[in-house]
């Protein structure tokens, strides 16, 4: 099924520069990306980008649909409106997507903000941490069709990405992934805060990025 699209124009005529397409985690809803004030954090900055909010339900995953779903979508028919660059927000489940949109779709976006994002089953993150980390690891293993397993070992493989930024919680409980994800980035691109898995974080994660400048103000920036 298309997945539905909620599209929030931002300040300029025509789409933006940017287009920050925000993905939720498996048991929140789009709208929840309004109500945290993250819509909102975007929109105090006079940050020149559209926003959209994809149905990226659990179905999608459960289906392995979703990277195809966000493709067709969302990020092509963008392109297609002459949006000049395209960068996933996600949380939690959302940051599933996002990084593995990267991995196979690298150049048809031009970043990741991955906010405490799920990296796998308990058992898989010890396997690649028993191994000696992500790139020990993936040198180890065969392929497969688990696609768990399969954005480790595409991260881990020296797979051309955009850049990637990871920010999680101190006390998130998916922190042991995290901190084996922080070994495939470079360490101006990770983040943390004091706080778990829960909205309050992210929100205080979300500002610290947006805080960085990297996004135009302008409406002719490209």
């Amino acid at each position: 099924m298309p997945m539905d699209v909620l599209t929030l124009a931002g300040p300029c005529k025509g789409p933006a520069p940017v287009l920050l397409v925000m993905l939720p985690g498996a048991y929140s809803r789009p709208r929840d990306f309004v109500d945290e004030g993250f819509v909102d954090a975007v929109r105090s900055r006079a940050i020149a980008a559209d926003i959209a909010l994809p149905d990226a339900s659990l179905g999608y995953f459960e289906d392995r649909s979703v990277l195809h779903r966000l493709r067709e979508d969302v990020v092509l028919p963008a392109r297609a409106r002459g949006t000049g660059r395209v960068w996933l927000v996600s949380i939690s489940l959302g940051g599933f997507a996002a990084l593995g949109y990267a991995a196979r779709h690298g150049d048809e976006i031009d970043g990741v903000v991955a906010l405490a994002p799920y990296l796998g089953r308990r058992t898989l993150i010890q396997q690649i941490a028993a191994a000696g980390g992500p790139r020990a690891w993936a040198g180890a293993t065969a392929a497969d069709d688990d696609p768990e397993a399969g954005l480790w070992r595409a991260l881990a493989g020296g797979r051309s990405v955009p850049p990637v930024y990871l920010g999680a919680g101190r006390d998130d409980r998916f922190a042991d992934a995290h901190a084996l994800l922080r070994t495939l980035l470079p360490a101006e691109r990770c983040f943390d805060t004091a706080g778990g898995h829960d909205w309050s974080t992210w929100r205080t994660l979300w500002n610290a990025w947006l805080a960085r400048g990297l996004l135009p103000t302008h409406c002719a920036a490209r």
